[in-house]
């Protein structure tokens, strides 16, 4: 493939992000980090409560690689290695043969859902390990191990692991991702009224499994990594260690095919600063750690973050004064919004579009000041329905 089919493949995948961000309310980041995670041949996690759309957003995101084999399952504790591998061929045994049957299963898979991934078995953790790591399997007769077509694994949980065999595993995903239930009113009564709505069909971009596999293997690890950005990743590592969060250096290595990855999807040549910003999803080890790694981390990817994530703050503090006021009367809430929360938030979302202002002007990335702004604009609507009582319904037209 030249450089023309690269440009084609990055050029489909971006608009197969948008396409599912534009599907999945307030998931646009978690979309792109998992494409991202993907190009770079890597394994994801994501953490967070049921019902939040993991499952969903791995099988559409799968069903957009035409001729791509997708295998998932749900793990338990008493998930036996054969289910997830091959299960033994019951027509060979009967004729004294032992063999197992791998079509259909992990071992033939280009992409996994593997959901509650912690609570793999211990009989089938070693298997697990090294089909994320080498994307080997050995099967349980004997003989040579078998090569797995797998190009990476989206993983699922609901809780972080508790012991040290499940610890093995969550040391392997190198991309860690955390979903909430919809935190913006007007997008949960736009899901209310998708579930009882007729459904247009939506624009369906595909890529072929053979210009994936391309992009994975030659055109991700041609994209360049200048001095600055190496300059930039050290600079981070020294301020992480200084507030005692340590990554080994095997993370950090395979980071930088995920910076290689974010650049390639963007359709440009050399990684840039913009794309640090994926790191805030690799560098942490307990949820309590994400938003230190997403401070350090957005402060080099742009001057104007550290204002927006001060900005965050105040939003952060105004959403738990608003939830310690639930179920006081109307009348106190609305006193709330008028000497406290009204100001605040027009303040902020004034101070967020005069620094995106600044920002695309001087070319810098936005991202992290798009994300406050969808956090402002979720809170305001949090208010108008909560406190002042605007249904659901009306509040887009208000924000």
């Amino acid at each position: 493939m030249g450089a023309q089919d690269a440009q084609d493949t990055a050029e489909a995948l971006r608009a197969i992000t948008g396409e599912l961000s534009d599907r999945f309310y307030e998931r646009a980041d978690v979309v792109r980090t998992l494409v991202v995670t993907l190009l770079a041949g890597q394994h994801s996690l994501i953490l967070g409560p049921p019902g939040t759309a993991k499952s969903e957003m791995a099988r559409e995101l799968t069903g957009r690689i035409e001729g791509a084999a997708y295998w998932e399952i749900l793990l338990s504790k008493f998930t036996a290695p054969t289910r997830m591998f091959g299960p033994i061929d019951v027509a060979a045994l009967a004729r004294g043969e032992y063999r197992q049957v791998y079509d259909g299963r992990a071992t033939t898979a280009h992409v996994a859902f593997i959901d509650e991934i912690f609570k793999c078995s211990t009989a089938a953790l070693n298997e697990t390990l090294g089909y994320l790591n080498e994307r080997i399997y050995h099967p349980e007769s004997g003989g040579e191990p078998i090569h797995c077509p797998l190009i990476g694994a989206i993983t699922a949980s609901n809780e972080l692991p508790g012991g040290e065999d499940s610890a093995a595993i969550y040391d392997r995903l190198l991309v860690r991702i955390e979903v909430g239930y919809l935190a913006d009113p007007s997008n949960f009564a736009a899901l209310v009224r998708s579930a009882v709505s007729r459904p247009t069909a939506p624009t369906r971009t595909t890529v072929q499994l053979a210009a994936l596999q391309h992009a994975v293997t030659e055109a991700v690890p041609a994209v360049e990594v200048p001095d600055p950005i190496v300059d930039a990743v050290c600079t981070l590592r020294a301020a992480l260690r200084r507030k005692e969060l340590i990554a080994s250096d095997r993370r950090w290595r395979q980071a930088v095919g995920l910076l290689q990855a974010s650049a390639y999807l963007d359709g440009r040549p050399a990684v840039a600063e913009t794309d640090l910003s994926i790191l805030t999803h690799v560098l942490w080890d307990s949820p309590a750690q994400r938003p230190t790694v997403e401070r350090e981390v957005l402060q080099l990817v742009s001057p104007d973050a550290k204002e927006a994530l001060d900005l965050a703050d105040v939003l952060d503090e105004l959403e738990a004064q608003l939830d310690a006021m639930a179920g006081q009367s109307r009348e106190a809430l609305s006193e709330w919004v008028i000497k406290k929360a009204h100001n605040k938030l027009a303040m902020a979302g004034k101070r967020l579009e005069k620094l995106r202002e600044e920002a695309a002007g001087a070319g810098r990335s936005t991202a992290a000041i798009d994300r406050v702004t969808g956090h402002q604009r979720a809170v305001r609507a949090r208010v108008l329905t909560e406190a002042l009582g605007v249904d659901a319904s009306m509040v887009q037209a208000q924000l």
